[in-house]
């Protein structure tokens, strides 16, 4: 008689995918992928661009199992990999800068803020300039300190914690604008 397994525990997944079982690969992918695009996501406005990137940290992921110490949390280590994987991919393409932006050049977001919601709060996220946002998230999101912020992007922590204050600042005048706006006091 053959016992079917109704649940595998994550660290069985785990010690399975060491061995390059592709089922368990496959089960740990469709268990962290959703939570792992988000995070790209987080970083990369274009999906299309999150989503490889996702697909690149899961292939780095799977080839770096060996070093998972099953110390912490297993998506902590996944997610630390995917914001670095965000990070390479905007080095990548020489979007990520950390340079004065007039606030003028900002857009503005057409939505009434009694209905913001997390869709409507990422879009506001995603016209931040990438230097701001990806600081931001960072350090709001992902809960990292200005010093490993620093280290992690190459920049000093007063760029890190200047390019915080700004992201704020700009996001709080947005909100405000939206608020003016949809109470009349836009004109």
């Amino acid at each position: 008689m053959k016992i079917i397994t109704l649940h595998e525990s994550e660290e069985t997944l785990i010690k399975k995918a060491l061995k390059r079982d592709p089922k368990a690969e496959e089960k740990l992918f469709k268990k962290h992928a959703p939570r792992m695009l988000s995070v790209c996501r987080n970083y990369i406005s274009d999906l299309h661009y999150a989503e490889d990137v996702m697909i690149t940290g899961f292939t780095k992921v799977f080839d770096n199992l060996h070093r998972f110490r099953f110390e912490g949390s297993f998506e902590g280590w996944i997610r630390r990999i995917m914001v670095r994987e965000a990070i390479d991919f905007l080095r990548s393409r020489k979007q990520m800068q950390f340079a004065e932006v007039e606030e003028a050049a900002f857009v503005s977001i057409d939505a009434n803020p009694d209905d913001f919601d997390t869709d409507a709060l990422q879009l506001l996220i995603d016209a931040l300039p990438d230097g701001y946002r990806t600081v931001l998230v960072m350090y709001a999101v992902e809960g990292y300190s200005h010093k490993d912020i620093a280290d992690m992007l190459g920049i000093s922590e007063s760029t890190s914690k200047s390019q915080l204050f700004k992201a704020r600042k700009v996001l709080q005048q947005q909100l405000e604008n939206q608020k003016n706006t949809a109470h009349g006091k836009g004109f």
